[in-house]
C-alpha cells in the first residue's frame, strides 16, 4: 500500500472503498465524520478541511461538472490506478495534472483533441523533460477515461513523447571520485554516502533508507522504491569499511546532523553542498551512472547492469554496454592506424580496466 502522504493534516482519516477509490474524512474525537472533497492536498480538499476544522459546513457544491477535465482529473487521482504508483510517482504525476486544470480545468474533456495535447507539448518545450513527462501523465489520465468507457479514444495516445536528447546528470569521472574522498576521508558521513552510492548503484531516495537491518552475510538486500524491483548486492570493500568506521543512525546509516534519517530531497541538497565543498561538479545521481559506466568498460553485460542496478526497461542496460562498446572499438580502430602504439587496443584487459579507487 502506498505511503500517506507526509505531513498528515491533523483528524484527517484515510478509506479506500472497494471500488478502488480512495476518500478522506474529517472526524475530531468522537465528533461527525465529514467527507472532505477532492484529492488530498488539492485546494478544494485544503478549503473543505479549513472549514470542518473551524467547525463551518463544508461546501459540497465546489464539485467540477462531471464532463470538465478537472472532474476527470479527480476521478484518476482518486482511483485504485493511481493507488498503485509509487509515491514518488504520485506526487509527480498530481503536481502536473493540478497545474494543467489552473489553466484548462473548466474544458470539456470529451472535446479534447491529439491537436490540444500537442500545444501543451509545444508550450513545454523550452524544457524538454517537464515535457516529455506532460504528454506521458496525459497518456495515462486519458486512458483511464477509456477504460472507464467515458470516452472512446485516447487522444494523447499517438502524441510522441520521446526523451530528450540529453546525457541529464554529469556523470562523475575516477579524478572527481578521487578529489570528493581526498576532502572527505573514511569516517565522515560525506564519504560514506559517496560509497553507498558509488559501490550499490542505488537511487538517493533508496540509498538513505538502508540501515544495518538491509545486511546480512556480507549481502545488501533491499526492493527499490521506483521499479518495486529486489537488488542483492555484495558489500564491497571500501563500503564495508566506510560502515564500519562512520557513526551511522539507528535505522539508517545515513543521518543528519541530529541523527534522524534524511529524506530524499533534504540529502540531495545536502550531497550537493558535500561536493561544492570538495570542488566537484557531480551530484548524487551522477555516481549511480558512473558506477554503470566503469562497470560497462570493466565488462559487465546488460544482463548484470540490469540485475545491479534494478532496471525493467533492458535499454538502459545497453545504453551504457553499447557506449563500452564503442570506446574499446575506437581505441581498436586507433591501433589499426598506428598498429605500433604499445598502448593501444593490443594491451592485456587487465591492463586497459578502469578500477574505481577506495
Amino acid at each position: 500500500m502506498p505511503r500517506m502522504p507526509r505531513p498528515r493534516k491533523p483528524f484527517t482519516q484515510r478509506e479506500v472503498t472497494r471500488h478502488g477509490i480512495t476518500v478522506w474524512y474529517f472526524r475530531r474525537g468522537k465528533g461527525p465524520r465529514v467527507r472532505l472533497p477532492g484529492p488530498y492536498g488539492s485546494d478544494e480538499f485544503n478549503a473543505a478541511y479549513d472549514a470542518a476544522l473551524a467547525g463551518t459546513p463544508v461546501d459540497r457544491k465546489a464539485t467540477a461538472p462531471r464532463t470538465s477535465l478537472r472532474w476527470l482529473v479527480d476521478r484518476y487521482l482518486e482511483s485504485g490506478r493511481f493507488a498503485r504508483l509509487a509515491p514518488e510517482t504520485q506526487r509527480s504525476r498530481s503536481q502536473i495534472l493540478l497545474k494543467v486544470c489552473e489553466t484548462g480545468g473548466t474544458l470539456n474533456f470529451l472535446n479534447i483533441t491529439k491537436a490540444d495535447v500537442q500545444q501543451g507539448k509545444v508550450r513545454r518545450e523550452a524544457t524538454p523533460f517537464a515535457a516529455q513527462n506532460y504528454v506521458k501523465v496525459m497518456k495515462a489520465l486519458f486512458q483511464f477515461a477509456v477504460d472507464n468507457a467515458w470516452i472512446e479514444e485516447n487522444p494523447a495516445a499517438s502524441v510522441s513523447g520521446c526523451a530528450p536528447e540529453t546525457d541529464g546528470f554529469h556523470t562523475w569521472t575516477i579524478e572527481e571520485v578521487v578529489q570528493f574522498q581526498r576532502k572527505h576521508e573514511v569516517g565522515t558521513q560525506a564519504r560514506l554516502a559517496l560509497d553507498l552510492l558509488l559501490y550499490t548503484g542505488l537511487r538517493r531516495g533508496d540509498a538513505v533508507l538502508v540501515g544495518r537491518q538491509h545486511i546480512k552475510d556480507g549481502k545488501l538486500l533491499l526492493r527499490t522504491s521506483k521499479t518495486k524491483t529486489e537488488v542483492i548486492l555484495p558489500i564491497l570493500p571500501p563500503l564495508a569499511k566506510s560502515i564500519s568506521s562512520t557513526k551511522t543512525g539507528d535505522l539508517a546509516l545515513l543521518c543528519n546532523s541530529r541523527g534522524k534519517p534524511w529524506t530524499k530531497e533534504s540529502f540531495g541538497n545536502w550531497f550537493a553542498e558535500q561536493c561544492i565543498a570538495a570542488g566537484v561538479p557531480g551530484r548524487a545521481h551522477g555516481l549511480r551512472k558512473a558506477g554503470a559506466t566503469f562497470a560497462a568498460e570493466n565488462g559487465a553485460t546488460e544482463m548484470q547492469l540490469a540485475a545491479m542496478y534494478g532496471w525493467k526497461n533492458p535499454r538502459m542496460a545497453e545504453r551504457y554496454t553499447r557506449r563500452a562498446s564503442r570506446s574499446l572499438l575506437a581505441e581498436q580502430a586507433s591501433n589499426a592506424l598506428f598498429p605500433n602504439l604499445e598502448t593501444g587496443a593490443g594491451m592485456s584487459m587487465k591492463n586497459s580496466k578502469k578500477s574505481i579507487p577506495e
